[in-house]
């Protein structure tokens, strides 16, 4: 798909825009990052990985839990979402797993660390643990994407001039239609919707979503599953009993395959744990964390 600009993303990323901007900002390979590193100075490391739309202010509650239980955060928004760079290049999973290991680098954070990732963030949060599996101390994976058939309606994405048409048409549209399914709250959708939408109006937003879809396996990664479950890291399974996203059907599958220290269900929450109920997920991964603070790499 060629890069391209929505008649509604009438904003632009670059350095006068970002001083008035929240968090920090750091140039990597494939381009400008924002992050967040907030929390106690002396706590462990815990590295939030968002979805496919997030910005990094969706965890902004469940990073005050953390906090408050000791833990210090670091935050980003992947290429694409939020204030970090809309690239040209492939949105596939190298360029997140990159992304990930050169701002750590970057800001000089030593591991192991405890690495969060929700939907598709736990598709590279895995992946990344299979690259750099002297980096985890442990691995959190809630509501992940990455189960079940490429649905007919994305596999059609895969033709360039198609995915194209769809995304500058019916982009938004889409995209907003998505987000109503991830919360189980009319106000916090609200709230999530509104979120986006506001990242959304710098330009080149809707390419890197779509692009994302074109380039990023967000199906049939079972193989990833069970990869991940013979590294012999302490896995923290998290799922909304509601979720319409990755239904929870799925649970059974990822758990034989994942092999979790333990898996937790929240109920009355959908897809996004971290955000419906920060309080509640956030007190599950520091009780988890404390214990294997320490982990030595294999």
């Amino acid at each position: 798909m060629k890069y391209f600009v929505a008649s509604d993303e009438d904003r632009r990323l670059d350095a006068a825009t970002r001083r008035t901007l929240r968090g920090g900002f750091v140039a990597l390979s494939d381009g400008v990052t924002h992050y967040e590193l907030t929390g106690p100075a002396h706590g462990a490391l815990a590295v939030l990985v968002g979805g496919i739309t997030i910005p990094l202010s969706y965890w902004d509650g469940f990073a005050a839990r953390l906090h408050a239980r000791g833990l210090r955060t670091l935050t980003c928004s992947a290429y694409g979402r939020g204030y970090s760079d809309r690239i040209e290049g492939p949105y596939d999973e190298a360029l997140f797993v990159r992304q990930a290991n050169e701002l750590t680098t970057a800001l000089g954070l030593t591991g192991p660390h405890h690495v969060v990732g929700t939907s598709m963030g736990a598709l590279v949060a895995m992946a990344y643990a299979n690259r750099y599996p002297e980096a985890v101390a442990t691995l959190t994976v809630v509501g992940p994407a990455g189960l079940g058939e490429r649905p007919r309606p994305q596999r059609l994405l895969r033709n360039d001039v198609v995915a194209g048409i769809v995304a500058r048409r019916f982009g938004r549209k889409l995209l907003e239609g998505h987000l109503g399914h991830n919360v189980r709250d009319p106000d916090l959708s609200a709230e999530l919707v509104a979120m986006v939408r506001d990242a959304y109006r710098y330009e080149g937003s809707l390419y890197a979503f779509f692009r994302t879809l074109q380039d990023f396996p967000l199906y049939a990664r079972e193989e990833l599953f069970r990869r991940t479950g013979t590294l012999g890291l302490p896995v923290l399974l998290l799922w909304g009993d509601d979720d319409q996203v990755t239904p929870i059907t799925h649970l059974g599958t990822v758990t034989a395959l994942l092999h979790p220290r333990q898996t937790h269900v929240l109920t009355a929450c959908g897809h996004m744990a971290p955000y419906e109920r920060p309080d509640d997920a956030g007190d599950l991964l520091a009780s988890f964390a404390v214990p294997h603070s320490d982990r030595l790499a294999p």
